[in-house]
């Protein structure tokens, strides 16, 4: 069953990344309280509200190094780019970077973009092969990453980039550094990580 809770923000329709079209969204207030249950499993939350690493995560609960794809490094210079609300909190103009992560032997678990602060992204993605974790932990960069919201909905795109049919869980956040936003982080996950975490929701 989707949770009948509105959000108090929406996503506009991108053209050039992969976002989902949202059956529900939970807005901060929501990601902060957590979910039913039966809505959504303990370990799926842990992993989608949490404040730790999704890239250790990954490679913790596959045993496999997690990789990066780098398909789009594109500068939206301040063009909002349908990204979620919270991008105005970080400067403009934007450099927008798309992944997919996946493990060494090529599974693909999650799709990702970020939005950064143009001016300032080669101090926090020295290796732009890397991921955004491994770079930030080769730098000893103290960071909050600040959830600001939840979804769950379809894409064909990353249907057929993940060989799995939807809906998705996906969400958005912040990284803090020194008091000041550095990027805005969109992820979905692949129902793959049910191999790991269990079913998404229980009856």
């Amino acid at each position: 069953m989707i949770p009948a809770i509105r959000p108090t923000q929406s996503i506009a329709a991108p053209t050039d990344w992969y976002a989902l079209s949202p059956l529900w969204q939970g807005n901060e207030a929501i990601v902060q309280r957590g979910l039913p249950h039966h809505q959504l499993a303990p370990a799926w939350q842990v992993i989608l509200l949490g404040d730790g690493s999704p890239t250790r995560y990954l490679q913790l609960l596959t045993g496999e190094p997690t990789e990066v794809d780098v398909i789009d490094m594109s500068l939206v210079d301040r063009d909002s780019d349908g990204a979620p609300a919270a991008i105005q909190k970080v400067p403009a103009p934007w450099l927008r970077r798309q992944v997919w992560l996946r493990t060494a032997s090529g599974q693909r678990l999650a799709y990702a973009t970020s939005w950064w602060e143009a001016s300032h992204v080669d101090e926090y993605l020295q290796n732009r092969s890397l991921p955004v974790w491994a770079n930030l932990a080769k730098l000893r960069t103290e960071l909050y990453r600040d959830v600001q919201g939840i979804e769950y909905g379809n894409s064909a795109p990353l249907e057929e980039a993940f060989g799995q049919s939807g809906p998705f869980w996906g969400r958005y956040y912040l990284f803090w550094h020194h008091g000041r936003p550095i990027t805005l982080i969109y992820e979905v996950f692949s129902p793959y990580l049910q191999k790991y975490l269990g079913p998404t929701h229980t009856p």
